[in-house]
């Protein structure tokens, strides 16, 4: 009877070496489960940190462009607004006869002075003139054409009258140059 209470103590190691063993592994499962977790998170917010930090880098970058372009272009209506004061004060300057520059040689100097004082604020402000001439190829980028008449002589698209000069804000069209197109049908 001695031998199966030595297989009973037998089991007994064997049985306390399985909850060991099983203690053991459910130990490491709770701590590899934790550790999984731990990682998962952690990679999460290092993603949710590396796109905020993305977005931000984006913010800064769309402030920074609507800045310069507020310095650029921010006075864009003010300067449209001028455009129409530049307009009769050339008119004011083409218009003055010869008997009238001798006449108001002063008056007419002080009017082309104060225009040369306008184009000086616009240049500086980064407007340009379109000036377009007589003959040269209508451009829809920068001309508008005002009418359209056969003219003798021209080729169709060739400008045959300017009605007013445009004007360029920098790289933008702040007002195109209004003209008069051919339409003469080609021979």
């Amino acid at each position: 009877m001695a031998e199966p209470k030595n297989d009973d103590f037998l089991d007994d190691i064997t049985e306390a070496e399985a909850e060991e063993l099983s203690a053991q592994t459910e130990e490491f499962d709770d701590a590899a489960l934790e550790l999984d977790s731990l990682r998962a998170e952690r990679d999460e917010l290092k993603d949710r940190f590396m796109r905020a930090l993305a977005d931000a880098e984006n913010a800064r970058k769309r402030g920074d462009k609507a800045r310069r372009e507020a310095e650029q272009y921010g006075g864009s209506k003010l300067a449209r607004d001028m455009l129409p004061v530049y307009d009769n004060m050339k008119r004011a300057i083409e218009a003055a006869s010869d008997e009238q520059r001798e006449v108001s040689a002063a008056l007419i100097e002080g009017v082309e002075l104060t225009m040369r004082a306008l184009l000086g604020v616009f240049e500086k402000h980064g407007m340009q003139v379109i000036a377009p001439e007589v003959g040269q190829r209508f451009d829809p980028q920068v001309h508008e054409a005002m009418f359209e008449a056969p003219v003798p002589g021209t080729k169709a698209g060739d400008i045959i009258q300017v009605s007013a000069e445009g004007f360029m804000l920098h790289d933008r069209l702040l007002r195109p140059a209004q003209v008069g197109v051919s339409s003469t049908p080609a021979s």
